[in-house]
């Protein structure tokens, strides 16, 4: 997110914060921006937010969220007043002292509660020096907590933009353990890879052996990397029989260049069809 952008968002998220607080929550709020030390008072502003906002989901008017959309931060639509006061309050703290800054958010992160993990790893796209936060959210992708996972993965665009290959491959295999939303996955399509499009098929095998079905969703991550290896794959998936699945493997294997998989879509007639006439999207999986 560029600076300009990121100053534009806080004025935002500002005017929802304040149309939806009560006059002692904004009280409470324009108090800590007159505080000497922010950084060494977050840590108690942080856990005390919910009692000064309430919890209630932010109400918006039509200009809000036609901005929050403008903006492409329209998830916010369903956060919490005090998740969106929380996320401010960690936007806004000063750039001037990095370490200072990572020693602050760092004891928040090993401390915090659900909501406030939340909360945390919500406000990664916002926070100052954005490179320093990477391997704090490649550790928040072990958590075993659904709502933790779902702030990382979903609607976020931080993990695409600055964790490794191998973190990125991590949370991307998570989300299909957790059977969470993969559309929600920001870069999805953008940083597929080889690596990931193999331990993708390994799952899926495993998946199948187990007698389990496979998300649709795995074969948009896996055509365009096609080759004899993952072919054999796509074969076995093929046969199954599985209308829905079929259908997966065939529009992954139309984003590929390896033609004898798209050879061997053709001798399904009802795949041939639907390829043939594009009536097939990921958006329909």
């Amino acid at each position: 997110m560029k600076e300009s952008d990121v100053v534009t968002t806080k004025e935002l998220l500002l005017d929802i914060i304040k149309t939806n607080l009560t006059r002692e929550g904004l009280a409470w709020l324009e108090a800590w921006e007159t505080t000497p030390d922010q950084i060494n008072s977050i840590g108690k502003t942080f856990v005390m937010a919910p009692r000064k906002t309430g919890k209630a989901i932010v109400q918006l008017s039509d200009s809000q969220l036609a901005a929050l959309n403008e903006a492409d931060l329209a998830y916010i639509a369903q956060w919490s007043i005090d998740r969106l006061c929380r996320v401010w309050l960690l936007s806004n703290l000063p750039a001037t002292d990095q370490d200072k800054l990572y020693a602050a958010i760092s004891q928040l992160c090993l401390s915090a509660e659900m909501n406030e993990a939340v909360a945390l790893y919500s406000a990664l796209p916002f926070l100052p020096f954005p490179g320093i936060w990477a391997m704090r959210c490649a550790e928040g992708i072990r958590s075993n907590i659904g709502s933790v996972l779902e702030a990382i993965m979903e609607n976020n665009p931080y993990p695409a933009q600055y964790l490794d290959e191998a973190a990125w491959n991590q949370l991307v295999l998570k989300a299909f353990f957790t059977e969470k939303n993969i559309n929600l996955i920001v870069g999805l399509d953008e940083r597929a890879n080889l690596k990931l499009a193999l331990t993708l098929t390994d799952y899926a095998k495993e998946r199948w052996a187990a007698g389990r079905k496979v998300n649709p969703q795995l074969w948009r991550l896996v055509g365009k990397f096609t080759n004899s290896e993952i072919f054999e794959v796509l074969k076995n998936g093929l046969q199954h029989y599985d209308q829905v699945e079929q259908r997966a493997i065939a529009l992954a294997v139309a984003g590929s260049d390896y033609q004898p998989a798209k050879d061997y879509i053709n001798t399904f007639p009802e795949l041939k069809n639907v390829l043939t006439t594009n009536s097939l999207s990921w958006d329909q999986f």
